[in-house]
């Protein structure tokens, strides 16, 4: 009977190893492993960094980065099908509803977009701003980029 016991554990302890082996890994992305990359013309207007861009493995949808803006620079007008979170970690900045005024934004602000609200978001004239953004893919689509935010709308406080 011992020796019965013995080999169900043995059996058990092999069965759950083999399951941690195929189980998904913690990964980490070092800091500094990825390079930054220029915000791209037809969706920013000024000089935009994009770093450490992530992205949830399926089936997880979740993608982001850490963007910072120069004074002046912001995104063009968008949306998100599924919205977005922006957490504000340094500078002064504004995010702006369209119908809506400009709201001035600034480190430790958090500010969540609904879904298919549009949008747009970046530095104040005289200040660069950073956020984290994070949104979600639906049907591969994260973003919907529309047009650039005219200077007449832009606040130039």
């Amino acid at each position: 009977m011992k020796h019965l016991a013995a080999t169900a554990l043995s059996l058990s302890l092999m069965a759950f190893e083999s399951q941690a082996q195929e189980a998904p890994m913690l990964t980490v992305t070092p800091n500094g492993s990825q390079p930054s990359a220029k915000g791209p013309a037809d969706y920013f207007t000024g000089t935009v960094r994009v770093d450490a861009p992530f992205k949830g493995t399926a089936p997880a949808a979740v993608s982001g980065a850490t963007v910072t803006f120069e004074p002046g620079a912001r995104t063009a007008w968008h949306t998100h099908p599924l919205g977005q979170t922006l957490i504000v970690t340094a500078g002064s900045g504004w995010v702006q509803e369209a119908g809506k005024p400009a709201q001035s934004i600034k480190p430790g602000d958090t500010v969540w977009i609904p879904p298919h609200v549009k949008h747009w978001h970046g530095a104040t004239a005289k200040t660069a701003m950073s956020h984290i953004a994070i949104a979600e893919v639906q049907d591969g689509q994260v973003v919907e980029w529309m047009e650039q935010v005219g200077e007449e709308e832009y606040p130039q406080l």
